[in-house]
């Protein structure tokens, strides 16, 4: 039960004693009483409701002071609570704007790359609309294809033929002439084929699309494919994937024209590969050479160890006639030191006694 209800039931009950004391002073006095009997049960009645009364006054005062401290605990907890959710409140309020920030942040640096992507596609349009800067932008795309790839000297950009005329580039080979490779395609075609609206529009592009590419095929076999002096094929580089899947998947016919003129069509991906295909061919090439080399090298090296075999097996000869020749001296050394010996064992004080003259007894003893 509450403090609240406690006071209101104390409330009640001091109303009740109160409204019976005065009913019991209010009673009409029967008759016969003594006046002075009933004013002592009153001051009695009195005294005993004014001892109550303070009971629960003190009583009151109690519940009161309880009250007051636990509805100032339950300020205090409800204010700590609330304080607490403030700054859990704050705290998550300030992270989410903070990941707002970066957020909007990382939308501010895609829009900007955005812009700067659209931008570049507006300028590679400008590019790709005029003929001539086309014709540098494959021309571009094609020298960081194969400068990437082959070393110096492996190839030449602009090189010329001895009909004077002068292909986009060309890659030296290492059996047989280099090879030729065109990076001019006609993409006005293939761009009114693209933006066609209507069956009339579309089919006049396809019609100049076969032309232009037709043509194109022609002149890159009759400048560039030369008996002798060149590869027996040569390619046609186009700058672009897309344009490439187009070719291929709506102008096959066109694609095996250009194989039968010995003309290969190929996107940067397929440049790529051919070139690296080059490059082993030629590391190839390069290692049969140094084979060969080496076969050569080796030859010599075994021609000199033959000599060098029969030079040794001479100066062995040589060392065991020298061998031997120390041996005789070693011989005759000894010899020499015997004579001298038995020289120095004779005596010529007396040569009368021993009975023979000294050269025959030195000819005795050997």
């Amino acid at each position: 039960m509450s403090d609240a209800v406690l006071i209101a039931i104390v409330c009640v009950f001091a109303g009740l004693a109160a409204g019976a004391l005065i009913v019991f002073m209010l009673r009409p006095r029967a008759a016969g009483a003594d006046p002075i009997l009933e004013a002592q049960k009153s001051a009695e009645a009195f005294s005993n409701l004014n001892t109550r009364l303070s009971d629960m006054a003190h009583w009151l005062q109690g519940a009161h002071g309880k009250l007051e401290q636990s509805v100032n605990a339950r300020l205090d907890s409800v204010t700590q609570n609330l304080g607490q959710s403030l700054q859990t409140t704050t705290k998550h309020t300030t992270d989410h704007l903070q990941k707002l920030h970066e957020r909007l942040a990382v939308i501010d640096g895609a829009q900007k790359n955005i812009t700067e992507l659209a931008t570049q596609v507006n300028s590679l349009q400008g590019i790709l609309g005029n003929k001539q800067s086309r014709g540098a932008f494959g021309q571009g795309q094609l020298e960081a294809i194969i400068a990437d790839v082959l070393p110096k000297g492996a190839y030449e950009f602009q090189y010329s033929l001895k009909n004077g005329k002068r292909p986009d580039c060309a890659i030296f080979m290492p059996d047989a002439g280099p090879l030729m490779i065109d990076a001019k395609f006609p993409l006005e075609a293939m761009t009114a084929w693209r933006d066609a609206t209507t069956d009339d529009d579309r089919k006049q592009a396809i019609a100049r699309v076969r032309i232009d590419m037709g043509k194109h095929i022609a002149d890159i076999a009759e400048k560039y494919l030369i008996p002798g002096e060149t590869q027996d094929i040569a390619l046609m580089f186009i700058p672009s994937e897309s344009v490439y899947a187009d070719l291929h998947e709506r102008f096959d016919d066109m694609m095996q024209r250009a194989q039968r003129a010995r003309v290969m069509i190929v996107s940067p991906t397929l440049m790529v590969m051919a070139i690296q295909v080059i490059r082993q061919m030629r590391k190839d090439a390069q290692m049969r050479e140094a084979a060969d080399q080496i076969r050569t090298e080796v030859g010599h090296m075994m021609k000199d160890v033959g000599l060098l075999a029969d030079r040794v097996t001479k100066l062995k000869g040589h060392f065991g006639q020298a061998s031997k020749d120390i041996d005789d001296i070693i011989i005759s050394a000894g010899k020499v030191a015997r004579r001298g010996t038995r020289i120095e064992e004779l005596e010529f004080d007396e040569p009368e006694a021993l009975g023979a003259p000294p050269s025959r007894r030195i000819e005795a003893a050997e």
